[in-house]
């Protein structure tokens, strides 16, 4: 636990340091949310849809700890390239805890920033159900623990930053413009219904807005079994890294 401890607190201590970072990590989801809250609220409204930016939020939220938590695997490969990661390895450590610490540490910084969104999207005029938002905390730290162990796990077979960082694009960009975070997903096709970051959007949606599409029950079941698949994956391939 200890060792859990220590690299958590050394990745919150990463972000706290990266404050140019945090900034620029906010510019994706404001300007989603304001050029397509403002700009096709007023459409959303026409079609008998409600408010765009009650529907949109969830899906900024979402978007934040995506990319925030599986670009955290970027870490690692820094780590692995000046050496810090190989004084953790020949550490007395088991490699499951530096797994487990470090993705304990990328998933608690996705989820403050996924905090620091929904603040923002308060003061936009999201207005979601305030008694369901410790609920709402627990879908956050899934898709958190999610994204973070996948990225952990790709980092852990890449030693190239270049090439982690093209591989990475290549499956959040789809993954998130599939995942109905910027449109309902009624009458879409039956596979865009295997983009896992779908059940994280739709299950903030649920508790937020009293909104579903596959049921919160779904929600929250499929997101618990992917993330504790995650976890192995990534713990297994962690633990074949070479020095």
């Amino acid at each position: 636990m200890t060792t859990i401890y220590i690299l958590w607190l050394r990745q919150l201590k990463r972000y706290v340091r990266s404050r140019p970072r945090i900034i620029a990590s906010l510019g994706q989801p404001l300007m989603y949310l304001l050029a397509l809250g403002f700009g096709f609220g007023p459409v959303f409204q026409k079609a008998g849809q409600g408010s765009y930016i009650q529907f949109l939020a969830p899906g900024m939220i979402g978007m934040t700890i995506l990319f925030t938590s599986i670009f955290s695997g970027i870490e690692l490969i820094f780590d692995r390239q000046f050496g810090f990661l190989k004084e953790m390895l020949v550490a007395p450590v088991p490699r499951l805890l530096i797994m487990v610490g470090r993705t304990v540490g990328g998933a608690t910084t996705a989820v403050i920033q996924g905090i620091v969104v929904a603040v923002i999207c308060l003061l936009a005029g999201f207005r979601p159900s305030i008694a369901l938002i410790p609920v709402a905390l627990v879908f956050m730290v899934l898709m958190a623990i999610l994204f973070t162990a996948l990225g952990t796990a790709l980092a852990s077979v890449l030693s190239d930053m270049q090439g982690f960082q093209m591989i990475i694009n290549f499956l959040v960009m789809p993954m998130f413009f599939l995942s109905g975070a910027l449109f309902p997903l009624n009458n879409v096709p039956g596979p865009m219904a295997i983009d896992p970051l779908s059940y994280g959007v739709d299950g903030l949606r649920s508790v937020l807005i009293g909104t579903s599409h596959f049921g919160v029950g779904i929600d929250l079941l499929v997101l618990t079994v992917l993330s504790a698949l995650c976890m192995m994956v990534g713990a297994r391939l962690f633990s074949r890294i070479q020095l």
